[in-house]
């Protein structure tokens, strides 16, 4: 594939309006999601209820591409259509994560590095065969006392661009996925402190590697207080202090910037997106790649039940809407209140 058509997937990931579902929890995270409204989390029950969102009436309106875990890109939907093709069909690029989770980092502890380069190259080449237009690696960053060590920031960076690489190489896109965790009482002053620091070697790395940026999306934390932080910042100030760090280090001819939510509540997700997106002249369009702040209030109002499948869809295709509206400038608080 050429870089031509890499920057065009690119930019069809995050066209004005639209956003990227993160539907690619591992078996262990679905579960405790299921878990949360009493389902054992069968194969069946995964299909179901990943055809409920893939199938919902209007969401590929707000919706640009959705990310799969290995077992959703090889499942089929109830009507018996494969995942990818049934998204493909509705004009919703199929993605897929290809990390194999965040593991201990030998000698550092309290951090990780994120792991799944070995075998690759193979398995994006299957992966394209199965209809993936786009991966996705997630590196996670952790803030602690004494932590993140430079070592750690800087080995999850490399890893980032290896793969990168290895997802240019195959003709896919890699959405780059350098995650700064919101858990912890840090202060915002020290959530921007770590995220410039994590951003800056990101780019270095796949500068380094020779990654055509017009062909690539990040996916970056928000610039935001600890979940445990007895003062965290408003939502105006997480706006403000992540744009000032993304202007620092991202480069401009990086198409998009699809932001993960990060354990933040759905609606917070989006008005901190809408706010950013009320600020004048951001280089790149800035977007959502969102799991549980789309996903959640679905999953409730689903509750496993095959009589609540539509109000299941209802209940995404809201979530959807606002996003798409954040990804305006246009989303208010009081939207939440409204009918989908």
């Amino acid at each position: 594939m050429s870089y031509q058509e890499l920057e065009s997937i690119a930019r069809a990931m995050v066209v004005k309006g639209k956003g990227i579902l993160a539907a690619d929890e591992s078996s262990g995270t679905i579960k405790k999601r299921f878990d949360s409204i009493k389902l054992e989390s069968t194969e069946a029950a995964r299909q179901t209820y990943r055809d409920m969102l893939f199938t919902t009436a209007g969401a590929a309106e707000y919706i640009s591409g959705v990310i799969l875990y290995d077992e959703t890109i090889r499942q089929k939907s109830l009507q018996g259509e494969a995942f990818p093709a049934l998204l493909g069909k509705l004009g919703v690029l199929p993605g897929i994560k290809v990390d194999t989770g965040a593991k201990a980092l030998p000698g550092f502890p309290g951090e990780t590095i994120t792991e799944g380069l070995d075998g690759l190259r193979e398995r994006l080449i299957e992966y394209r065969g199965l209809g993936a237009k786009f991966a996705k690696w997630r590196g996670v960053i952790d803030i602690g006392s004494g932590i993140p060590t430079q070592f750690a920031i800087d080995a999850n960076a490399h890893a980032l661009a290896r793969y990168a690489a290895l997802c240019q190489e195959n003709g896919i896109v890699p959405i780059v996925e350098p995650e700064v965790l919101m858990d912890g009482d840090h202060s915002i002053e020290r959530c921007e402190e770590v995220t410039s620091a994590t951003l800056a070697a990101t780019f270095a790395a796949l500068h380094s590697h020779r990654i055509h940026l017009e062909g690539m999306i990040l996916k970056p934390n928000m610039v935001i207080s600890g979940k445990k932080n007895a003062n965290r910042a408003s939502r105006q100030q997480v706006a403000e202090a992540t744009v000032r760090v993304l202007k620092r280090y991202v480069p401009a001819a990086v198409p998009g910037i699809a932001f993960l939510s990060g354990g933040q509540s759905s609606d917070e997700a989006t008005e901190h997106l809408s706010l950013m997106n009320q600020i004048s002249n951001l280089p790149w369009a800035v977007t959502f790649s969102y799991g549980r702040a789309l996903q959640d209030a679905s999953l409730k109002a689903w509750a496993g039940k095959t009589e609540t499948f539509t109000a299941g869809q209802k209940a995404f295709f809201k979530r959807a809407k606002l996003n798409s509206l954040a990804t305006t400038g246009k989303y208010a608080a009081a939207m939440e209140q409204d009918a989908a």
